[in-house]
């Protein structure tokens, strides 16, 4: 907690004194620079609106969601409600930014602009630490899905062919990126859609249960509707949370958007509702078709529910949709990343090799160097347990500390935005995206995230994953500040 302190006193420092800008020079402190070539804009509002929802709709919600349910039962509907509103004050004052001032890594921009140079450089280390992460737990997701067809198929193998796929894509075009991630995306959103539908037969007409309607009774028997009391809840509040990061990517792409201010407000203003709408309507179909003290007994309540309406391949199809889910995670994070690394290449802080755009429009050297990132955490995750008899596990609590870093550009986001208003009052006038309840609601978020993290260091389970993340998040502040004084000593 008390590194968001440093940050709150550093948001008061006078900004004209931090951020240094030079038209002349194109040499900048802030996030100014502008390359005579630059990335191309062909993201198209079908495909930013996927890209969100994909980047949010992940493994965690197919394989995963009985974990959430157990430390609250039932009443995790309303955590996953809680959650989705939090996530609606920060992208609607994410989106009240990007309207005025659509770029390229957009609140790593807005965080060194309004706020210090160090938080626009911390998030966007943040995010390529949280991508990189999750782009390795999910290669090696892929192989562990593969071998339900293919069980002697090497994992090593696989993780290479997906790299070197994804990444080949990725050097394409962001055009080929938006697409792939649209269809993987698509049919994430198919699978849930139609599990829904067959659930509510369940539920309301007995569909795989001998024509006898399951109701929804499940919600409030097997120990009530809040089955852990608040501590339990707010448990899993921040468990569920962390099911919510990467939709933010949606503010990478504002630099590659076709049409950048109506398609980030049109994708703002409908993501949100989907994805609530898909988690809570997963969710209340799951702990009400079955008791939420046997989830955790039983696979994924996804195949559970497709077989009980008599669809006998259902492990077929969850494998396939969780397969294509791990796909898209890593493709979304080899592009929030390398967009990251790309930006922190503009703010001179990578060499300028990282500045370099294809004839494509993609930024080739940070999109390769985070395709090595993926491989190199690959070979670290097969090779640790071998050589130092460590356990297979180790990774999940490395994955796990993303969680933190995962939250930082909402934060960046909501304490930019207070400081957006006030140096942009001219602009806020005609403004037609305004954050709504300004500044109350950001503060609320604010206040909402930090009781989060506070319960997260209470949890057993997540208090190891939370201070990896904020060993990170020191180190690399006082990486920056050491680096700082190393240059001014150097130029004087």
């Amino acid at each position: 907690m008390g590194l968001f302190a440093v940050f709150y006193s550093i948001i008061m420092v006078n900004i004209s004194k931090n951020v240094r800008y030079s038209r002349t020079m194109g040499v900048t402190k802030g996030w100014y620079i502008l390359e005579k070539k630059s990335l191309n804009r062909s993201l198209s509002s079908r495909q930013m609106q996927m890209i969100a929802l994909g980047g949010t709709i992940g493994v965690g919600l197919f394989m995963g969601s009985a974990s959430t349910i157990k430390w609250t039962g039932p009443s995790v509907l309303i955590a996953y409600a809680i959650a989705g509103l939090i996530l609606y004050m920060v992208m609607r004052a994410l989106g009240e930014m990007i309207y005025t001032d659509p770029s390229t890594g957009s609140f790593a921009k807005f965080g060194s602009e309004y706020i210090h140079p160090v938080v626009g450089y911390l998030t966007a280390w943040s995010n390529v630490f949280q991508w990189l992460v999750v782009g390795i737990s999910e290669v090696i997701a892929v192989g562990t899905y593969l071998e339900f067809w293919w069980p002697n198929l090497p994992q090593w193998l696989v993780g290479v062919v997906v790299v070197a796929t994804l990444c080949l894509a990725n050097l394409t075009s962001v055009k080929a990126y938006g697409e792939m991630e649209f269809w993987f995306s698509l049919i994430k959103v198919v699978t849930i859609i139609f599990m829904i539908i067959m659930g509510l037969l369940v539920i309301l007409f007995g569909l795989g249960n001998n024509g006898q309607p399951v109701g929804i009774s499940n919600l409030w028997t097997n120990g009530g509707f809040f089955t852990g009391g608040l501590k339990g809840f707010i448990f899993a509040l921040s468990i569920v949370v962390a099911s919510y990061q990467g939709i933010e990517v949606i503010g990478i792409t504002a630099g590659e958007a076709e049409n950048p201010q109506s398609s980030i407000v049109h994708a703002i203003r409908t993501i949100v509702g989907r994805i609530l709408i898909f988690y809570i309507g997963a969710i209340f179909v799951i702990v009400s078709i079955y008791p939420w003290n046997k989830l955790g007994t039983m696979g994924s309540p996804f195949t559970e529910t497709f077989a009980k309406v008599g669809i006998t391949f259902a492990a077929e199809i969850i494998n396939f949709v969780v397969l294509t889910a791990a796909l898209s995670g890593c493709n979304s994070g080899m592009f929030s990343a390398s967009r990251m690394l790309y930006t922190l290449g503009l703010e001179n802080n990578l060499p300028k090799s990282f500045k370099k755009i294809s004839k494509a429009g993609v930024p080739y050297i940070a999109v390769i160097t985070i395709s090595l990132g993926i491989l190199i955490g690959l070979i670290i995750n097969f090779l640790l347990p071998v050589l130092f008899h460590t356990p297979s596990d180790v990774f999940v609590v490395v994955y796990s500390s993303s969680v933190l870093p995962g939250m930082v550009p909402w934060f960046v986001i909501l304490f930019s935005e207070l400081h957006f208003r006030r140096l942009n009052k001219d602009k806020m006038k005609d403004h037609p995206f305004k954050m709504p309840l300004y500044p109350l609601s950001n503060y609320l978020a604010i206040a909402a995230l930090l009781v989060i993290l506070v319960f997260m260091f209470l949890n057993p389970e997540t208090t190891i994953s939370l201070l990896i993340g904020v060993v990170f998040l020191v180190f690399m502040t006082c990486f920056y500040f050491v680096r700082e004084k190393f240059q001014t000593h150097k130029e004087k």
